[in-house]
């Protein structure tokens, strides 16, 4: 049975809403203001399926991949970026409100850049013995297979036609697969999960796939493969040695711009704990003028920022440690040397860390986000704590999906 829809609002993911906030209704691919038809998604009452948009918003645009609305990479190649950019700000201080904080935020800054030049693609045999290798279709568990993708950076151009020579090569496995496909400076890193032990023959195989997509290097579960150089990448002064599957920013222009407002950020400070420090993006550019603490529960991201310090030129002192901040926050007193702190958690959070920044008399603190909800919440702790909001600023360095950077500065 289908019926028709007015669209009052966008969810959180970027779908079209109506209805009240007791039973919303959900139209993925609809726009605010239009008119669709749609039919019931079996299995999920609250759900609905576009049929036709009968009235379109003014800031419906075509979308600029073939496999949108297939594809579950993207959400919103539909709309307009002005408007879906003032929608990614509104999240945030939607998220902020529910607890109780209304400080100013800033406009989005765009962060796209050239590009995405990290992504993990899915290999999986499908029905009739079909191979798939893409990226998961819109809640579901299915590969929607792919030969392009607009939205991924130029140096990742071959990043597609690798990810199938791999699972060509390991298909007789039988076994899913993930291939994280990483863009450095000396070339496409990447690894390989899921496989389980690779036989000599199949390992030799990959080694040719290596060598002829000119791979720098092909890891399974980080151990390696084959390695032709060291993927590199610059961040500031230092040239950074990647881990394999290391975590980096989606972007190169996402990078630089969450870097550039830390650093603005933390002002003079001359003593910083950089917690969740990853590789060092931030790390190594506030050693530029200030000695920094770097706090990370992966071994191989502190062990690379340790290498790249120790190679680059005019830097203040990087004191690098691997722990689990989750688990063993840096307590009010292990703050206490320190004029700032930079934290920039994975989605989760840090609300441990943030209770003990909390009880502080760190005077600033600058607080990094990739999730709008658990940002509010910490950020309530720290105001809770005896800290003001001086600033907000979002940054959308996922475009065309619902994900939004926060970089805020708080001040005791």
């Amino acid at each position: 049975m289908t019926e028709q829809l007015t669209i009052e609002r966008l969810g959180h993911r970027g779908d079209g809403m109506t209805g009240g906030t007791e039973s919303p209704v959900y139209v993925p691919f609809a726009l605010p203001g239009e008119t669709v038809t749609v039919e019931p998604v079996p299995g999920h009452p609250d759900r609905r399926h576009l049929l036709t948009v009968d009235t379109a918003s003014p800031e419906r645009t075509k979308p600029v991949c073939p496999h949108f609305g297939i594809c579950g990479g993207c959400a919103l190649q539909h709309w307009q970026l002005p408007p879906q950019q003032d929608w990614k700000r509104s999240l945030v201080i939607e998220a902020l409100a529910r607890h109780g904080l209304t400080p100013e935020v800033r406009p989005t800054l765009d962060a796209h850049g050239s590009g995405r030049r990290r992504a993990t693609l899915h290999a999986r045999r499908g029905t009739h013995d079909v191979v798939e290798v893409g990226f998961a279709a819109p809640r579901a568990h299915h590969i929607v297979a792919i030969d392009h993708c607009p939205i991924l950076a130029p140096s990742m151009a071959d990043a597609i036609d690798t990810a199938w020579a791999i699972f060509d090569v390991l298909k007789p496995g039988n076994r899913p697969l993930d291939i994280q496909v990483t863009a450095s400076e000396t070339g496409l890193d990447v690894d390989v999960r899921g496989s389980g032990p690779v036989p000599a023959d199949r390992a030799a195989a990959l080694a040719k796939v290596a060598e002829e997509h000119r791979l720098v290097r092909l890891t399974r579960h980080g151990e390696t493969i084959v390695q032709r150089a060291q993927p590199m990448l610059t961040m500031g002064r230092a040239r950074v040695p990647l881990p394999p599957g290391s975590f980096l920013q989606a972007t190169a222009a996402g990078e630089e711009t969450l870097a550039l407002l830390v650093i603005e950020a933390v002002g003079k400070a001359k003593t910083i704990a950089d917690l969740f420090c990853g590789v060092g993006p931030f790390a190594l550019r506030l050693a530029e003028t200030a000695r920094i603490m770097a706090i990370d529960s992966d071994a191989g991201a502190t062990g690379a920022l340790t290498q790249a310090a120790k190679t680059a030129q005019g830097l203040k002192p990087i004191d690098t440690q691997t722990r689990d901040l989750f688990r063993r926050p840096l307590v009010a007193q292990e703050l206490k040397p320190f004029q700032a702190v930079v934290f920039d958690p994975p989605r989760q959070g840090a609300e441990a860390q943030a209770k003990e920044i909390a009880r502080s008399a760190v005077p600033r603190v600058i607080a990094a986000s990739c999730d709008a909800m658990t940002f509010a919440r910490d950020a309530e702790i720290l105001v809770k704590g005896g800290y003001r909001i001086d600033s907000i600023t979002p940054v959308d360095q996922f475009r065309y999906s619902p994900h939004v950077e926060i970089v805020a500065r708080f001040q005791r």
